[in-house]
């Protein structure tokens, strides 16, 4: 009975501790869950957890945090420490200085036994409900959700403004008025704002449409005499969106009534949501007016993806179809394409390998892929071989022929087999033709220089940015 007592003493001390840090890290997360959006959640602290609490002192100590790979660590150090810092240290009432090292934990955040036995692809059926019926009716995507918007620095503002609207319209940001690329989530987020006033009310009047149907709409009113119909319609909504409103710049009739428009909804409350490929003040041919109106909101604009995004993208992207992507295999795919849309049509074409060929995803896989589909080259502008060779050596401060010859420099190794990579990859050329244009190279050597460049990506910024810059210069 003594040595129990004994052994219960000694062992006690280890089992608050291990206690104490799982509770630390559940109230940890349930703190960031109020703050980030699910996906981000699911997508950066599953397997997430205290690895060890080392105290320095009555009012400091050092806490490590597991992660599942370095990607992780080094992501949710750089977004998420000072959410995490100030959670910790509200909870355990001390200063935490926070370390993040690569452990994996045995258990998911969200545990769920039946998983492991469900096939890689799966069909979900759920009932059609009146969220979804009014969803089909206004013409939103059911996916394009605030939990589902990846956010990071190009588009957090654009996002925030977002939530502001939906939560408080017509009081926060009116008009809200995006503009960004093709691509970076203009349409999500705008759709995002419809969903959440739905919620709250699936009767609530709204209306989404293409700057385009708005014109052809009005032109069709016109010509059928129906311009009441319209007005009614339009007028009366409650929140107004309006995707590429850029496309009715320059028709006098259309910016007429949409003008007349804007300023009934606007009068009676109503929230407007507008995107474009640019600013007001860059659209030609915008009556001067409507860009008055436009700019008497909040303006926002939305950059291109940065690789975190990416990957972070891809990993919502492969959850929402229901397929298991490893974060190797997403890092190496955001690494290659920087297109959002590229890149769903990329993970569409995985799947399919994967379904037709029941094989399973990794790293080989998609590099066979990426040699076959990286359509990365502007479609509008054809560049030759030789374009090629003189970027990729004028962006090192080389000639062509360093490229061509035989010599195996370390500064003339990388820029070369990056023109491998991108003669491969963007412009479609046969291995052995390529091994022509540098110098008559055997079709295994290019096939090693565009696997080499293909694998470095993930985990190189300096040679993303140099690719980068190069199609910059080839392609505008």
């Amino acid at each position: 009975m003594d040595n129990l007592v004994k052994l219960n003493y000694y062992l006690l001390p280890y089992f608050q501790i291990t206690m104490d840090k799982e509770k630390i890290w559940s109230n940890v997360l349930e703190n960031l869950k109020l703050t980030l959006s699910s996906a981000n959640f699911a997508t950066w602290f599953n397997r997430t957890f205290i690895t060890e609490i080392k105290e320095i002192d009555e009012i400091r100590q050092i806490t490590e945090i597991g992660c599942p790979s370095s990607f992780i660590s080094s992501t949710v150090e750089n977004r998420y420490y000072a959410l995490i810092k100030e959670a910790i240290d509200q909870i355990t009432k001390k200063k935490n200085d926070l370390v993040f090292v690569v452990k994996q934990s045995k258990e998911p955040l969200n545990k769920n036994p039946k998983l492991a036995n469900e096939p890689l692809f799966k069909e979900i059926k759920e009932e059609k409900t009146e969220m979804e019926n009014a969803l089909k009716k206004i013409g939103l995507k059911a996916d394009f959700t605030f939990d589902s918007f990846a956010v990071s620095s190009s588009n957090q503002m654009a996002h925030a403004a977002a939530l502001a609207v939906a939560q408080t319209p017509a009081k926060a940001y009116n008009p809200l008025f995006l503009y960004g690329g093709v691509g970076v989530g203009k349409t999500h987020l705008i759709q995002a704002i419809a969903h959440e006033i739905l919620k709250k009310n699936n009767q609530a009047k709204i209306i989404y449409c293409m700057g385009e149907e708005f014109t052809n709409e009005i032109i069709n009113a016109i010509r059928e005499k129906a311009t009441k119909e319209f007005k009614e319609k339009y007028r009366s909504t409650h929140l107004l969106m309006v995707d590429d409103i850029q496309f009715i710049a320059g028709k006098n009739t259309v910016q007429e009534e949409f003008f007349h428009t804007f300023n009934a909804i606007w009068r009676a409350g109503g929230q407007i949501v507008l995107t474009s490929d640019r600013r007001p003040e860059e659209i030609s041919k915008l009556e001067d007016r409507l860009r008055s109106r436009f700019e008497g909101g909040l303006i926002i604009d939305i950059q291109p993806p940065d690789f975190e995004l990416r990957t972070a993208i891809l990993l919502i992207k492969a959850q929402q179809k229901n397929i298991q992507l490893p974060m190797d295999a997403a890092q190496l795919i955001a690494s290659n394409i920087t297109s959002i849309r590229k890149m769903e049509g990329f993970l569409t074409r995985l799947i399919s390998e994967v379904q037709t060929k029941k094989v399973t995803i990794n790293p080989d896989l998609i590099t066979a892929i990426l040699g076959q589909t990286n359509g990365l080259i502007n479609p509008q502008k054809l560049v030759k071989p030789k374009e090629v060779l003189s970027t990729v050596a004028n962006f090192y401060n080389l000639r062509i022929a360093d490229l061509t010859n035989q010599k195996r420099d370390k500064k003339i190794v990388v820029p070369r087999q990056i023109s491998m990579y991108l003669l491969r990859n963007d412009l479609k050329i046969a291995l052995m033709d390529i091994g022509r244009f540098l110098g008559d190279r055997d079709h295994t050597t290019i096939m090693h220089g565009v696997e080499k460049i293909t694998r470095l990506l993930p985990d190189s910024e300096d040679l993303r940015v140099d690719i980068m810059g190069i199609r910059k210069k080839l392609y505008g």
